[in-house]
Formats: structure tokens, sequence, C-alpha cells
């Protein structure tokens, strides 16, 4: 707090998600003055509707789902696309909607080997060259966590990434069906922001400087409905914003 003051700092705006709001949630809470604003692509933080980041994301991911698609239908070959996504599936979810995708596995629902081979064969019979989306947190019905083999990261989790190398094999050998593998990783989280996300972004900022301007520290913005609100840094730590499962049973409906 004194080397703030020596700096002539009156506030911070922590930018982030669960972690970075965690941290500032602890700075709040030690007489620092702080407020956040919600930045992550996951979109897994409970107390707003959207984070910015994850449209972009998803949009990224489509576009890569689109052309794996186009590759996958010239050779008759399944495509497995592994996107970010510890504890949720949003980006899964919402790119394999907008791909088409014939599966779509999630951290929130556990499928087994055949159940997943059961729609890649389906799609196949009817001509199509299928395309699988995997969240990097998906387990397989058994699995006792998500699959890493990287070692940790720099929260000493473990470093997740390369379920989708574990699927396709399983898949080619169970299906006959040549099958490949991309994980499609940190371009994710690069390029241009999406125009959703510029507006998001814009509209949280200008939020966040009146409520610095009101002094309402302890809090962060959030996108609700349409609306931008303020919610207690307790209310944005709760539980993660995870897929619901008619949500998930929407997408499934078009399975296969």
């Amino acid at each position: 707090k004194a080397t703030l003051y020596g700096h002539r700092i009156d506030g911070i705006i922590a930018i982030g998600g669960e972690g970075t709001l965690a941290a500032a949630n602890r700075l709040y809470n030690d007489g620092i003055n702080v407020m956040g604003v919600p930045k992550t692509i996951d979109n897994d933080l409970r107390a707003t509707d959207y984070s910015f980041g994850f449209d972009t994301a998803v949009n990224i991911a489509t576009d890569a789902m689109d052309r794996l698609r186009t590759t996958g239908d010239s050779h008759q070959r399944c495509m497995v696309a592994e996107v970010m996504g510890r504890h949720v599936g949003w980006i899964a979810l919402h790119s394999g909607i907008a791909a088409g995708a014939h599966v779509i596995c999630i951290p929130e629902v556990p499928m087994s080997i055949d159940e997943i081979t059961a729609q890649v064969q389906k799609a196949h019979d009817r001509g199509r060259a299928p395309l699988v989306v995997v969240s990097e947190g998906f387990t397989l019905t058994g699995m006792d966590e998500a699959y890493s083999d990287k070692g940790l990261d720099a929260f000493n989790r473990p470093r997740l990434g390369g379920i989708s190398e574990v699927l396709a094999p399983e898949i080619e050998r169970i299906t006959g069906i040549e099958t490949r593998a991309t994980v499609l990783g940190h371009i994710q989280r690069g390029g241009s922001p999406s125009a959703f996300d510029r507006v998001l972004a814009t509209r949280l900022g200008l939020h966040a400087a009146d409520a610095v301007a009101e002094e309402a520290w302890g809090q962060m913005v959030s996108m609700k409905g349409t609306d931008i609100v303020r919610v207690p840094f307790e209310e944005a730590l709760g539980e993660l914003n995870t897929v619901p499962i008619y949500r998930y049973e929407e997408a499934a409906a078009l399975f296969g």
C-alpha cells in the first residue's frame, strides 16, 4: 500500500480471469483499492455472460475447423480438432456447432470412446468426413483427470493438451477410418479481436472508468444480458460458468 502511495497510484484495475481476480480480491481485502475487468477466452467466470476474448477465440477456432473440414473431405479422413478449455467447454461447444462438428467432447460431459466412434461411423456412413471437436480438459469415461504430459504451468497446475492425439489413433483403430489430430493451441489467443469483442471491451472499459471515479472498489464490471453491471469479487469468484447440460443436448441433437 505504501509503495502504491509512493508512486501516486490511487487504485488498480485488474484485467484477467479467475486467477487475476482472486489475486485482486486478496489485495482488496488487504486494503488496496482494486476493481476488476473479466478477460478470459474460456468464458468460465460465472458472474459475466461473456468475457472479451471468447468470441475471438471461437471465430479463430471455427475458421480453423472450416479448413480442416475441406482437407478431411478431400481425403475422406476423420479430423479431430482440439481447442482450449481446462474446466469448461464453451469454446468447443460454440466453435463445434458453428463448424458443423459431428461430435463435440467437453469437460462437463465425459464420453466413452465407443460413444465417440459410433457418431464418427454414423457420419462416415452418410458420406461425410467426420469432424470431432474436443476441449483440452475433456476426459474419457474412466479417466480420473484430464490428459497431460507436458509438466506443470506457472500456477503449478498440469499443463493440458494432447487429448486429441489420444483419441485419433483409437478412432482409427476402432472404425478403420484414417484419422488426424490437430491441436489449435495458442493460435486461439492471437490475431485481431472480433467486432463483438471490440465493442464489449470498450463498454467494459467505460464502465470500469466510471466505477473508479465513483470509488466502487472490490467489484468487477460484468455483462448481464446486454447490460454492463457491477458485481462483488466474492460473487465473481464463485462457481465456474460451466456449460449447462441442456446447451450440450442442443448440440448433441446434431451429432453424427
